[in-house]
């Protein structure tokens, strides 16, 4: 298990300040960590990458992913530049799968950039981010998956979505074809709130009232993702898992 945690000083006492920290665990069934992490030094930048095992090339999909991603300037317009970079890693990965005589490479990835008391969310695939606030679990992010999309349609429920056959499905995937259709979203944060990123390796076997419990009874954002991580491996993991956690301080 590793955790690269940060902690930032504010750099105004009028905008809040973030505190974070990520954890990454291959799980209890695969031999190879194909999911990666990215924490900002600068307390600005957040992401998890999922590798696509299935696709082969996953750990290397995954690395592609948060190079681009951690190639952004502190300086630059978040809600463009986070759509750019995952574009960015779309065309290298579709590279690397030709150089390597494949046609099937990819991963999923959430990425989360702070400036001025706004977190930008962007994303591909099923890793998800939530937003923990007053001690109620808020989802802000929506699967690209093929079960998602059944629940969409009113065709099943979200209950009988965990036990989907197909649950391990995406329907859009960084690499998976030439062009990438990206979400993003944004969200004013304020002091106390506590938002978490994580590959499908958590949500696939600790479900949302835990991961709130989990996240509301943490002190600190290292707590948060050991309590998180523990938890899948306690319910199998069949996956990689891996989970950030930043808290949003003062303002």
């Amino acid at each position: 298990m590793k955790g690269p945690a940060t902690v930032v000083p504010a750099a105004s006492s009028r905008l809040p300040r973030t505190e974070g920290c990520g954890l990454t665990h291959s799980g209890c069934r695969r031999e190879r960590n194909e999911d990666a992490i990215l924490t900002d030094p600068m307390g600005q930048l957040w992401a998890v990458a999922d590798g696509m095992g299935g696709y082969g090339h996953g750990d290397v999909a995954a690395d592609i992913v948060i190079d681009q991603l951690e190639t952004i300037a502190d300086t630059a317009d978040p809600a463009a530049i986070l759509v750019a970079r995952i574009e960015d890693a779309n065309a290298a990965i579709r590279a690397h799968a030709r150089r390597a005589g494949t046609d099937r490479m990819g991963s999923t990835v959430v990425a989360l950039m702070i400036g001025r008391a706004v977190a930008h969310v962007a994303w591909v695939g099923d890793s998800r981010a939530y937003l923990l606030r007053m001690g109620r679990l808020c989802p802000l992010t929506h699967d690209h998956s093929v079960v998602q999309a059944l629940v969409d349609r009113g065709e099943i429920d979200a209950a009988a979505a965990a036990a989907h056959p197909e649950a391990n499905l995406v329907t859009r995937a960084v690499g998976a074809a030439d062009t990438i259709d990206v979400d993003a979203g944004t969200l004013c944060i304020e002091g106390g709130d506590r938002l978490m990123l994580c590959s499908d390796g958590l949500t696939c076997c600790v479900f949302e009232p835990a991961i709130e419990r989990l996240l509301a009874d943490a002190a600190d954002p290292y707590g948060a993702c050991l309590a998180l991580v523990r938890a899948a491996l306690d319910a199998g993991a069949p996956d990689n898992v891996s989970v950030v956690v930043v808290d949003v301080v003062g303002g």
